[in-house]
């Protein structure tokens, strides 16, 4: 029997081998956004679902439905942990927490009653959000964990959860930062947050090996259908 004979292109984008792997990114569903007139550094920690953002979780368990994941993973935080929850529940499987997958906290080395402009003052705070929408890199935000330690973090957070099922497809449901985090260190880009992943939505990953290569970014078309879709 002749042996089937893998291009180049199919080894490097890990199209038509054996033992492939599927890692599948879902953002958390829509948080309860703090008051940010009124709110401290620690409302912003660990806010829940909105009423949306749980239809939002739901829907995107219902789309994954016919999928055949082996595990769910989650960060620790109440939006993703629910989210990842609305997955499992059609899989039969329970969430493992992952702590290492939780989003940036900006301004995490501030006490958490206090509010950034009232330490840093008016100005800087505007200086802040200026400078982090020119270079949109964390480090633009002091008193925050630092680009690098939050790449390294997220790296061994989400390679946890593939090493763990070499070959299966493996669900984890997290933060936007940390979806850009991950991507970014595969694509080789010095910006944290390259593109603003919906709420909810999906995005894939094969992997084998040490080789991971994107397959598909920001899938959002079930949310749109049930007019469920946002920022």
């Amino acid at each position: 029997m002749t042996k089937k004979r893998i291009s180049p292109i199919d080894r490097a984008f890990l199209a038509n081998l054996e033992d492939v792997g599927t890692l599948i990114l879902v953002r958390h569903g829509q948080q309860q956004w703090p008051d940010p007139e009124t709110s401290v550094a620690g409302d912003w920690v660990d806010p829940p679902l909105s009423e949306l953002g749980n239809k939002q979780a739901a829907c995107v368990g219902e789309y994954l439905a016919s999928e055949s994941p082996v595990a769910v993973y989650s960060s620790q935080l109440l939006r993703a942990n629910d989210t990842g929850k609305a997955v499992a529940s059609h899989h039969g499987l329970d969430v493992t927490v992952i702590d290492y997958l939780a989003e940036i906290h900006m301004y995490g080395g501030l006490p958490l009653d206090s509010r950034p402009q009232d330490v840093l003052g008016k100005a800087i705070q505007t200086g802040v959000w200026e400078r982090f929408v020119q270079s949109r890199k964390w480090d633009s935000y002091p008193h925050t964990e630092s680009s690098r330690d939050f790449r390294q973090r997220v790296g061994i957070g989400v390679e946890a959860a593939v090493a763990a099922h070499p070959g299966e497809t493996v669900v984890v449901a997290c933060h936007g930062g940390v979806i850009n985090a991950y991507l970014a260190d595969i694509l080789g880009t010095e910006e944290d947050m390259f593109f603003k992943p919906s709420h909810a939505s999906v995005h894939r990953i094969l992997f084998k090996g040490q080789r991971r290569v994107i397959h598909s970014l920001n899938e959002t078309h079930y949310l749109q259908a049930q007019g469920l879709l946002s920022n």
